[in-house]
């Protein structure tokens, strides 16, 4: 067993100043883990048993999905990243160092390159196919922001499995099993799970999907419908209204609006001065929105872009680094404005009296990029490119168009789902699981080719899989947990069972260590609280915040050979006689 007064750990009484979110505060006062720089956490005793209870659920899934665990170094060289083009694509989330001889390394974000290298190494026939290999390790990114304790760190801990298979349809039957293997791991782990489609982003692929778990704190958001469509905001694709017809619509009209900067003085402006004709209010959903948006691609260079969307949306950041990606985005600063005299600051928009001419990036000459409700044949209001005007009944397809389409206005409640499924929810959710059909494009890069059954080198085609370990730990803190302290399910607890000694009757120790011993005999791992001079308050206190699921209390009914049974998470207490303790206890 282990005993409290030998126990590593301390608690804490108050919140600590910089804990955001329920996990962390409560992981952090009771004494699972210390912060050890931003983003980045030590390990306790207690933090370690239930760390290493995740671990143990995830191997028997994976073992038992036909998986085989390796290791990998969490440091690597720079080249074989350098060949997938991954040491630049990574951009600033890399941690990049080099050695006593100037060799550059990294801190690895995943190891996609070092496992395709070991398989090419080993494997050179397609008889020792299909394969899946995994490790459990550390990675590395260089967060900007890191917050939220370990839901957002810089070191954390996965579980990452890749799958080798010599085509198409064997790999659709490696991701199956690893798809299967994960929901069992989410259902042992007492996590509620929705499955997306998700953005590949720089893992790459031909189909990512997303394990997310329904919470406020979430930073993701997951987009379904009643019909059984989900994504997450990032996959999401706009359904585009059907074109309007064009022929007889009126000419545009140049007004002057002095004073409209923003959509809001406008769709004033317009209301007070040029009524609608058909009587209606004009709405910012009348309105065309043109956001100057810079990109700082790979190799560095710089390039401003312009998006057209109605000027009811905003642009959401996740989806518009999707859509450029691997290029870095960001608003467009003042100096881009003074150095791009085109550029009318509040009074931007595509139209010239030259008309449309495609390819000649609007009348700003930056590339304009076009939202997909802004079909041929809708009409608008929007800049005309001079101070202190507008251009009314601005008719796309006709008065102007774009130089493609982009994906980056928010997602709303009540949005068509792209598959006909009916209009969409929005709840906020959190990354704790992602799956993905990388295809042939690491085994390309690298070199990795096996021979078929014909003789022929074949290029082999992967899948990558993985798990937030460290993640998934404070996914469950942030659900087992009452006002009071944790409350881990059994599967993950650090123990089964904290007995806990109150009174200073030498006696009642005495009973209370028999108790601990008889539960550990059982089978149990008992946590004892054998502190001798600390009150029964501060006991019961740390039990709380430990959040053992049971706890059993032996204090001043042991001589009679009574002891209490406190379930943590119904808060139930029964007393009962030791003999019955294992019935109580249903273990």
């Amino acid at each position: 067993m282990i005993r409290l007064s030998e126990l590593f750990f301390t608690t804490l009484r108050e919140d600590p100043a910089e804990a955001e979110v329920a996990s962390h505060r409560l992981l952090l006062r009771a004494g699972y883990i210390r912060r050890a720089g931003a983003g980045l956490y030590s390990w306790l005793p207690l933090g370690l048993r239930v760390r290493r209870k995740i671990e143990r659920i995830i191997r028997e899934e994976m073992e038992a999905a036909g998986a085989q665990e390796v290791l990998f170094p969490g440091l690597l060289p720079r080249e074989p990243y350098e060949r997938s083009g991954r040491w630049t694509e990574y951009g600033d989330g890399l941690f990049r160092l080099q050695d006593r001889k100037g060799a550059d390394h990294l801190l690895a974000p995943t190891h996609e390159e070092v496992f395709t290298l070991l398989v090419q190494d080993l494997v050179s026939s397609y008889k020792a196919l299909p394969l899946t290999i995994f490790q459990i390790q550390d990675k590395y990114r260089d967060e900007a922001r890191p917050r939220a304790g370990l839901l957002r760190a810089r070191e954390f801990t996965m579980k990452d499995a890749y799958s080798f298979d010599v085509d198409d349809a064997g790999l659709e039957a490696s991701y199956q099993r690893q798809r299967d293997a994960y929901e069992r791991i989410f259902r042992r782990l007492g996590l509620e799970y929705v499955i997306v489609s998700a953005d590949a982003g720089a893992m790459g692929g031909s189909k990512s999907e997303e394990f997310l778990h329904p919470t406020l704190v979430g930073e993701d958001t997951i987009v379904r419908s009643a019909g059984g469509y989900a994504a997450n905001v990032e996959a999401f694709e706009t359904v585009a209204p059907e074109p309007l017809p064009i022929d007889g619509r009126p000419e545009a009209i140049v007004r002057d609006t002095p004073d409209t900067p923003t959509i809001q003085t406008l769709v004033d402006d317009a209301n007070a001065r040029f009524p609608h004709e058909d009587g209606r209010e004009w709405t910012a959903a009348d309105t065309l929105k043109n956001v100057v948006l810079r990109l700082t691609h790979l190799d560095g260079s710089r390039e401003l872009v312009v998006v057209g969307l109605p000027g009811d949306r905003e642009v959401d950041e996740k989806r518009v680094e999707v859509a450029f990606q691997p290029a870095a985005v960001e608003p467009a600063s003042e100096e881009d404005f003074a150095a791009n005299p085109g550029l009318v600051k509040g009074y931007i928009g595509p139209w010239s009296p030259a008309g449309p001419v495609l390819g000649e990036r609007s009348a700003t000459g930056i590339r304009y990029l076009l939202d997909k409700r802004v079909v041929d044949g809708s009409s608008w209001i929007t800049g005309a490119n001079e101070q202190g005007k507008h251009v009314f009944g601005l008719v796309a397809g006709r008065d102007f168009v774009g130089d493609g389409w982009v994906e980056a206005a928010d997602v709303r409640a009540g949005d068509p789902a792209p598959d006909g499924s009916g209009p969409v929810t929005l709840e906020r959710g959190m990354e704790i699981g992602h799956v993905f059909q990388l295809g042939r494009k690491y085994a390309e890069a690298l070199g990795l080719k096996v021979l078929d059954e014909h003789g022929k080198l074949v290029t082999v085609t992967m899948g990558s899989y993985g798990i937030g370990v460290t993640r998934n730990l404070a996914a469950i803190a942030e659900i087992a947990h009452d006002d009071k302290g944790l409350v881990w399910p059994r599967e993950v607890a650090p123990f089964d069972v904290h007995v806990v000694a109150t009174g200073r009757d030498e006696a009642v120790f005495r009973i209370a260590e028999e108790v601990a011993v008889e539960l550990e005999a059982r089978g149990l791992e008992v946590l004892y609280d054998d502190r001798p001079k600390v009150s029964p308050g501060v006991k019961f206190g740390d039990a709380e915040l430990i959040g053992v699921p049971q706890v059993v209390v032996v204090g001043r009914d042991a001589a009679a050979g009574i002891v209490e049974v406190w379930d943590r998470a119904s808060g139930d207490r029964q007393k009962v006689e030791r003999d019955e303790l294992r019935a109580a206890l249903g273990r």
